[in-house]
């Protein structure tokens, strides 16, 4: 909302505040519990226990903001516990994702952050101001599929009830993934094919560095490339390369700015927690969409040839045949200075933020929670 529209009145549109004061956001039941005496702030959640933090039926609306806090944040959290949203009574959800991940920190870990859509203001909490329209109803659940109890969980969800919502309004979703390791050549789908009109809002990405094979060398060459409406062997869209895309350059440190930025820079066990957001550069479709990643990294010749030495692996050169491998012989007779790009496999994620012209979509559910939260606390 612009400073121009602050001033407006509207009318039949209704303000609901949801939490366990009020999950229902029921008007004039907020804050009942001990006499209004802050009775119901929090709700503990038992390993495989589903809380629902809010509903509505029969109205058309918008979720504003989501405000979450826990009191154990460990990886086993942030990844075991599962944020899911429907919309018009879709039987599929068209949000599911961890919560550390929705909310734009990957990798299982938390820091201060703060961009356009997601914050974690000191470390300890969790914002999304993405707006999420809604036509008849919708319902929002956080279910704990890790091993153990958590103690307290406290939330906001922020809606209005009767807005009138233009034909072309799309639905939020949010899409959760990880590979661990990738494939050689073959790019990692941050949104796998989707059909539909829509428009890709961004994504949270997190890397782990396989330094076993490749040591210290650079793992961010990939390129992110956006398949868009039939788009088959090529791209429309097409970058230049990982850190590029989150608009720094030359290696990416710890930094956030509304749109893009980079919360966890961790150079010591090379462990990265990114985002890019589509907000003033907006990517529609119109039938269809598909966004992937690149697995390449780069490499100096001065610092490989040891490293191949020690370890005995060849390098598998980005290159467009598939099938050039450097071995550490022709190394050896290149410029020590010389750098050249490299196909990796590392350990990938990514929850991909869009809008459809439909309640769900056909992408597949979220993987299991260990295979979620496996190799986190490396």
């Amino acid at each position: 909302m612009s400073n121009d529209d602050l001033f407006r009145l509207p009318k039949h549109i209704e303000t609901r505040w949801a939490s366990m004061e009020n999950p229902d956001g029921a008007r004039g039941a907020g804050g009942s519990s001990n006499h209004g005496r802050k009775g119901s702030p929090a709700t503990s959640l038992a390993a495989g226990a589903e809380l629902v933090l809010t509903h509505a039926e029969g109205s058309s609306g918008m979720v504003r903001r989501i405000w979450i806090t826990i009191n154990e944040r460990t990886p086993e959290m942030l990844r075991g516990l599962v944020l899911r949203a429907w919309w018009d009574g879709a039987d599929k959800p068209a949000i599911e994702a961890p919560l550390g991940d929705f909310f734009g920190l990957a990798l299982g870990r938390v820091t201060p952050f703060v961009n356009a859509w997601f914050d974690n203001p000191e470390g300890r909490s969790f914002n999304c101001r993405i707006p999420m329209p809604f036509r008849t109803g919708f319902r929002i659940t956080v279910t704990n599929e890790a091993p153990v109890n958590l103690g307290s969980f406290f939330y906001d969800v922020n809606y209005t009830l009767g807005d009138k919502l233009d034909s072309d309004a799309g639905y939020l979703h949010a899409y959760f993934s990880r590979q661990a390791p990738t494939t050689y050549r073959k790019d990692f789908e941050i949104l796998p094919h989707v059909n539909g009109r829509g428009r890709f809002l961004g994504c949270t990405l997190g890397v782990i560095a396989d330094t076993e094979q490749y040591g210290a060398a650079w793992w961010g060459e990939g390129e992110v490339k956006a398949y868009l409406d039939g788009d088959d062997e090529l791209p429309t869209l097409c970058g230049t390369g990982t850190e590029d895309y989150i608009a720094t350059g030359w290696g990416q440190g710890a930094f956030s700015t509304p749109w893009h930025g980079c919360p966890i820079a961790d150079h010591e066990q090379l462990r990265y927690s990114f985002y890019r957001l589509h907000g003033p550069d907006p990517i529609y479709f119109q039938r269809s969409a598909r966004v992937t990643i690149q697995q390449m990294g780069g490499w100096q010749v001065s610092h490989s040839l040891a490293h191949m030495r020690a370890h005995l692996i060849p390098a598998y050169l980005a290159h467009g045949d598939g099938n050039t491998w450097i071995t550490q012989e022709d190394l050896a007779k290149r410029d020590q200075k010389s750098f050249f790009l490299f196909e990796r496999q590392d350990d990938v994620c990514a929850t991909a933020y869009f809008y459809l012209d439909h309640p769900s979509s056909e992408l597949p559910a979220i993987q299991g929670y260990e295979e979620r939260v496996a190799n986190l606390t490396a």
